[in-house]
Parts: structure tokens; C-alpha cells; sequence
């Protein structure tokens, strides 16, 4: 395939990218971030390889040639007599021969760096924003987070098919998910029932296992955003202890919980729900009790849809003071 007609399929390929990351950022399209990452790593990791054994090599033999071509011309100069010879291959005029050109600069050029995020992102460590006041007191709306992607075991990317275990998710572990009624879509809850449990959320008390959890009244919560007061207390799971929000102008019954699997192992009542978690999966709550779309809506979390614990506030450029671990 010659320069010209991969420059014109290169130039199409990242004009898609372009188009189509626009319309996702701008919400015009759903996308799957994690497979547009591997996409991007394949095709850029094709042209590398191209490059090392394709295209350089091309522009070295062009080079060999036109360095064998200006020896021959100087020679035969010489040998008519003429020793001083102008518009030769100059230093700058090889090394334009050996350059890039720019549709491999923005493919094989990026490869290093795009495949550096990929492996990152896919196993170690993946950045997130928190869009909503769920996660009150805990996490605030604009905190940049870090979650841990291996902590609760290695999973391949975009499939999240589980290949090396590690630890097990634990009650008061702060989790992103995956949404199970949107999986394209990231959730962020903390663990409140693990397999087995019975969970009951009544008269705005959390009770895991026939045992209330602990429950400190601390001072009013003031909310910026909202710009309202909300009732804060302390409660203390598996050794966590953590902040959460009661407001008292919210009833304790949960309105239009939707119909979702194993939806049978609860019972909703005026007081609250109460469910019995199944095997494999884990019940999730925000710690803004009254302002959270959790598992009392849309039930149970399944293992397959576990992304990583989050552990790290790395950023909030509203508030520096955010920065810091929490559990």
C-alpha cells in the first residue's frame, strides 16, 4: 500500500475518532470507554509495528539510495574534472528522508503512551469524577477519585471477565460498578451486604444480619451545593467508620423500586425494605441515605459487575483540602 493511500485511510481513521469521541463526550452517543481504549491501543500498536518493519526500513533503503545516488554524481564529477560540487544530499535533506510523516507520528507516535493508559486503566489504577451528591459526606460532587482495579481481583478489559483473584468485597468498602440496570454506566456505593446477608434498611436504621449497625449522631451537615443543613451521623462497618446523611423531610418507604432479579428475596414495607442477598451478589448503599439511587431501586449488584474499590481523592479543584484517602 503506498504513503499516499495510507495517509488517506489514516486520515479517515482519525477523523472518525475525533467525530465519534465528540458526540460521546457531548452525550450525543453511548460509548464504551474501555473498548474505544483497546481499539485505539490495537490500531495504534498495528501502525507501530508497521513502522518498525514496513516504513522505516522504506525510508532507510530511500536514503541508502539517495546517499549511493549523490556518491555516484560527486564521482563522476571528479572524474570530468569538476571538484566543487553544489546541491548534494545535505544533513538536513537526510534526515527530512528519515522522518516520520505526520499519519505516523499520530498513530505509531502515540502507541507508547496510548498502550502506558490502557494497561493502567485495565489493571492497575483508574481515575473517575464524581458526578453526583450520593456519596455525601464521604465523597463530594467535582472529587477526582482513584480506584483500585486489582484489589478485588484482575479482570480483562471491556469483557471484565475475572482471571486472577485477590480479595473479596467487604461491608463499609466504598465500589464502583458497573449499573446493573445500564451496565455501559458507573455506579459508585458503598458495600453494605455481601452474599448471604440480610440487609434491612428500616426507619432510616441500617440493620445487617439481625444486628443494628452502630449509629453516632454527629454535628448538622451543611451542603454548598443544595445549600441546606443534613442530619450526619457516624457509622462504623467491618472496622470502617464513615459519615452519612438523614433527611427528615424524606419518608422512610422506598417509592418506585423497580422490578430487578431475585427481587423476591426482599419485602418493602412503609418502614423500609429488607432483603436477603444472594450468592454472588452484594447490596449497595450511598451514604447520603435520602438523595441515592442504590440497591433499594434497583437491586443486588452481581460479581461480574465490579470495576474496583475506590480509596483516594486525588483531586478537587474547587476544594484542595479534598485530597486524601477515605473509607
Amino acid at each position: 500500500m503506498s504513503n499516499k493511500t495510507m495517509e488517506s485511510v489514516t486520515g479517515v481513521l482519525l477523523a472518525a475518532f475525533v467525530g465519534f469521541g465528540a458526540a460521546w463526550y457531548f452525550g450525543w452517543v453511548e460509548a464504551n470507554f474501555a473498548l474505544m481504549l483497546l481499539l485505539a491501543t490495537t490500531l495504534t500498536g498495528a501502525y507501530w509495528v508497521a513502522e518498525k518493519l514496513v516504513f522505516l526500513p522504506q525510508r532507510k533503503r530511500a536514503l541508502a539510495e539517495a546517499e549511493a545516488q549523490a556518491a555516484q554524481r560527486e564521482a563522476t564529477l571528479k572524474a570530468q574534472g569538476i571538484h566543487q560540487v553544489d546541491g548534494g544530499l545535505t544533513a538536513e535533506g537526510c534526515e527530512k528522508l528519515l522522518l516520520q510523516p505526520w499519519w505516523l507520528d499520530w498513530t505509531a507516535g502515540l502507541f507508547p503512551v496510548i498502550a502506558v493508559v490502557f494497561v493502567l486503566r485495565s489493571f492497575l489504577f483508574e481515575p473517575f469524577k464524581i458526578p453526583s451528591g450520593s456519596m455525601i459526606p464521604t465523597l463530594l460532587v467535582g472529587d477526582l477519585i482513584l480506584v483500585n482495579k486489582f484489589h478485588y481481583g484482575v479482570r480483562l478489559p471491556v469483557v471484565n471477565t475475572k482471571v486472577l483473584s485477590n480479595n473479596e468485597p467487604q461491608r463499609g468498602d466504598v465500589m464502583v460498578f458497573r449499573y446493573p440496570p445500564q451496565p455501559s454506566l458507573d455506579y459508585i456505593k458503598r458495600v453494605v451486604g455481601v452474599p448471604g446477608d440480610e440487609v434491612a434498611y428500616l426507619n432510616k436504621q441500617l440493620t445487617v444480619n439481625g444486628q443494628p449497625v452502630s449509629k453516632v449522631a454527629q454535628p448538622d451537615f451543611f451542603d454548598p451545593d443544595s445549600m441546606r443543613y443534613g442530619k450526619q451521623f457516624q457509622e462504623t462497618q467491618n472496622g470502617k467508620t464513615y459519615g452519612t446523611l438523614n433527611d427528615n423531610d424524606r419518608p422512610a418507604f422506598v417509592p418506585g423500586a423497580s422490578d430487578f432479579a431475585f427481587k423476591d428475596q426482599c419485602n418493602y414495607t412503609v418502614e423500609g425494605v429488607v432483603c436477603k442477598v444472594p450468592a454472588g451478589h452484594y447490596f449497595m448503599m450511598g451514604d447520603n441515605r435520602d438523595n441515592s439511587l442504590d440497591s433499594r431501586y434497583w437491586g443486588f449488584v452481581p460479581e461480574t459487575n465490579i470495576v474496583g474499590k475506590a480509596f483516594f481523592v486525588w483531586m478537587n479543584f474547587g476544594n484542595f483540602k479534598r485530597i486524601g484517602g477515605f473509607d
